[in-house]
């Protein structure tokens, strides 16, 4: 058994091999099952991730019924159910693991998983399995229920659908950790996850499609974090995006993504803020 330092984090290796038991496989799902548990026992962010996402649907589609969506070439049926998943991704997926990140590094738990073998990605992805989890069924369910339910047609192509939501997903987990950074306290992620909440809900096309809107606010909301991923749901939902628009909104998302990986690596915190 030997031990090095790299950097403030102590790495323990084994010199008998790596065995089946230490896989990445395996160290992640004994980080999932752990945070699930967490999860479950903690009402507000179940309640948050369950719940929260079908309010914000019938609130998205009152707020609808007075805009003219026929420029957009979408019902307001169509618009809420797309808009409910952007709504999964920013409640489930980027609220709820602000406040895991946070939560997990003020309680020294984060610290303790880094003495071990596990490496850093693996702590963040092992982290954030139940929320992603949750969020891939709700907008699994979202879809059927909009397809069984309400009438609406099967997704026209899928493969842009499901890419969305990947992206969607990927960006804002390496979001949550960004976010987490300047995050002080478990009860401060309310305030410190609002502005990316705001900004999404209001400018990348989440609650109101950029069709609708004038010309100049909409080119400068084609920049923000959430507007590739909706682009592509959308798309992949209702189809009638042409392949430039497609390209646009996956090179912004890909751009946002490696910025959230890059600060991540750069300035996560790992201990404690004092």
């Amino acid at each position: 058994m030997t031990t090095t330092l790299n950097g403030d984090r102590t790495t323990r290796t084994s010199t008998a091999g790596t065995s089946s038991a230490s896989s990445p496989t395996r160290r992640l799902a004994a980080l999932g099952r752990a945070e699930w548990t967490l999860l479950i026992r903690n009402r507000t962010a179940l309640f948050v991730a369950l719940l929260m996402p079908l309010i914000m649907v019938v609130a998205t589609k009152s707020s609808l019924d007075g805009v003219d969506l026929d420029k957009a070439g979408m019902s307001v049926v169509e618009a809420a159910l797309t808009a409910g998943i952007g709504m999964v991704l920013l409640l489930v997926v980027h609220l709820n693991l602000v406040s895991a990140y946070v939560a997990r590094r003020e309680e020294l738990v984060l610290k303790r998983l880094r003495t071990g073998e596990v490496p850093d990605h693996e702590i963040l992805v092992g982290t954030a399995l139940p929320a992603v989890g949750l969020a891939l069924t709700q907008c699994v369910l979202l879809v059927v229920g909009g397809v069984v339910g309400m009438d609406l047609s099967w997704p026209r192509r899928p493969d842009l659908l499901i890419g969305g939501i990947v992206i969607g997903v990927v960006l804002l987990t390496a979001l949550a950790a960004v976010t987490a950074t300047v995050t002080r306290t478990v009860e401060s992620a309310q305030i410190t996850t609002m502005p990316m909440f705001l900004v999404s809900v209001a400018g990348s096309g989440l609650l109101v499609p950029l069709e609708v809107m004038p010309e100049k606010m909409a080119s400068v909301c084609e920049l923000l974090p959430m507007t590739g991923v909706m682009t592509l749901v959308r798309a992949g939902w209702l189809g009638g995006a042409d392949s430039t628009d497609v390209m646009r909104a996956v090179l912004i998302s890909l751009v946002w993504m490696a910025l959230s990986v890059f600060a991540v690596s750069k300035w996560f915190r790992w201990e404690p803020r004092r």
